[in-house]
């Protein structure tokens, strides 16, 4: 379990970030936990230079269904890159293993089939407390990341 704040932002000083695209979906499901991750993404695309016009926001009902979602972004090609928010929290029973391990796999096929980076940001805490540590509590917030790391992979994507 991470004990440090994970999500000291450096920023990355972009010259051509306002061209840039990004898709976002959001999972409902713990949307007290999502909206923070989403908000807090928002804000790094913001600060970062990305215009509020070339950014879009879907949402799905829950964790499950950001594969799908994000697959469909991906393959439409409009975006430079998408990010799929979520958060899962450990119940009583094996559902918590079934949906992490789906979601997980959902989201490494949409960077191996297709040409759009997608980048994983759901939390998969044993706790409620967890998530709200990496939602923009002491643990910082893990959507910081995800907008950097859609930003880098953007970057990489250039490059090549």
């Amino acid at each position: 379990m991470a004990t440090v704040n994970l999500s000291n932002y450096q920023p990355l000083h972009l010259s051509d970030a306002d061209g840039i695209s990004i898709g976002i979906v959001v999972a409902e499901w713990n949307s007290f936990i999502t909206h923070n991750l989403r908000d807090a993404a928002l804000e790094i695309l913001h600060k970062e230079g990305v215009k509020k016009e070339n950014i879009e926001v879907f949402s799905v009902p829950g964790a499950f269904e950001l594969s799908y979602a994000s697959k469909r972004l991906c393959e439409s090609k409009r975006y430079d890159a998408v990010i799929a928010i979520g958060c899962v929290i450990r119940g009583e029973t094996p559902h918590f293993d079934f949906v992490c391990s789906a979601v997980a796999q959902g989201i490494t096929d949409c960077n191996i089939l297709t040409q759009t980076p997608a980048v994983f940001c759901v939390l998969t805490d044993d706790t409620k407390e967890q998530s709200l540590a990496r939602s923009g509590g002491n643990l910082g917030n893990k959507g910081v990341e995800a907008a950097v790391t859609a930003l880098e992979m953007v970057r990489f994507q250039r490059l090549l």
